[in-house]
């Protein structure tokens, strides 16, 4: 029995690898376990020179050098999913412990994403993270970016302009992370923020047919009868016309067996059979 105020180590979360893989987009922010470790933290900062930086600046400053790295693994490191504590993270691998403290940004905005995969653990002990009981989450790859960076990094489609074509941009991402319920956990949602995060194909048929005068109007996932021994599901968007309510559909699939999805076909045109 651990008591709440105790500090608990978790090497590498004590993952099931037979646990739910996790493949979910949200936002890392730092959790003092203990006063003891604010504390601890707060004597290291009087070692830097903070003129002019903001807290957080500070607590980034902080937990960068190397001398501090054993603040940074006391830490509490806890991921959201649209603004709801969802998991609490822990890196599989000691040495991707930097790849945490690169997503405590210096200036931070609330646009900021990160996505992490890795593998869904048992619900953390009282005394791990203050009190807060979420399940652990161990990650084999964790990687920060800005929104306006994603959305600026997919190639636009054959005669659109940026300014055409980043809104729709915007609200395809928009769409897909405000899913309800959408932690990552499930082959459904593990397939659309892989999507969401891997396949400029989606936003540029998008774009392709807002210019057409179509809005995208579902988007659906269903396991695919190709799958046999696999786990592959069939996304299908569709779109309706605003003029002669024609819908148009198309299929992308995404193998989601293991950790790492991966697409088995390319965007194409689909038809109910």
């Amino acid at each position: 029995m651990t008591d709440a105020g105790e500090d608990v180590e978790c090497p590498t979360c004590a993952a099931d690898p037979a646990g739910a893989y996790v493949y979910a987009i949200g936002s890392i922010a730092p959790r003092f376990p203990s006063l003891a470790i604010e504390r601890e933290l707060m004597q290291a900062t009087t070692r830097l020179d903070e003129t002019g930086l903001t807290d957080r600046q500070t607590l980034q400053a902080v937990l960068s050098k190397r001398e501090n790295r054993y603040l940074a693994r006391r830490i509490c490191w806890v991921f959201s999913v649209e603004r709801v504590e969802t998991y609490i993270l822990t890196p599989r691998d000691p040495a991707d412990l930097d790849l945490l403290i690169e997503a405590l940004r210096p200036n931070p905005a609330p646009t900021d994403l990160d996505v992490v995969i890795g593998v869904r653990g048992p619900v953390a002990p009282p005394g791990m993270c203050g009190g807060l009981q979420l399940p652990m989450v161990a990650f084999d790859q964790l990687y920060s970016f800005d929104r306006e960076a994603l959305v600026g990094s997919i190639p636009r489609p054959d005669g659109a302009s940026d300014k055409a074509f980043r809104p729709v941009a915007e609200e395809l991402l928009d769409r897909v992370l405000q899913l309800a319920g959408n932690a990552g956990t499930s082959d459904e949602h593990r397939a659309l923020n892989y999507l969401a995060m891997r396949s400029p194909a989606i936003y540029a048929r998008t774009a392709e047919a807002v210019a057409r005068n179509q809005a995208l109007s579902a988007v659906e996932t269903r396991p695919s009868t190709l799958g046999g021994a696999r786990n592959i599901l069939d996304v299908v968007f569709t779109y309706r016309d605003r003029g002669n309510d024609g819908v148009e559909k198309a299929l992308v699939r995404v193998d989601v067996t293991e950790q790492f999805p991966f697409l088995t076909s390319r965007l194409a045109p689909y038809y109910d059979r």
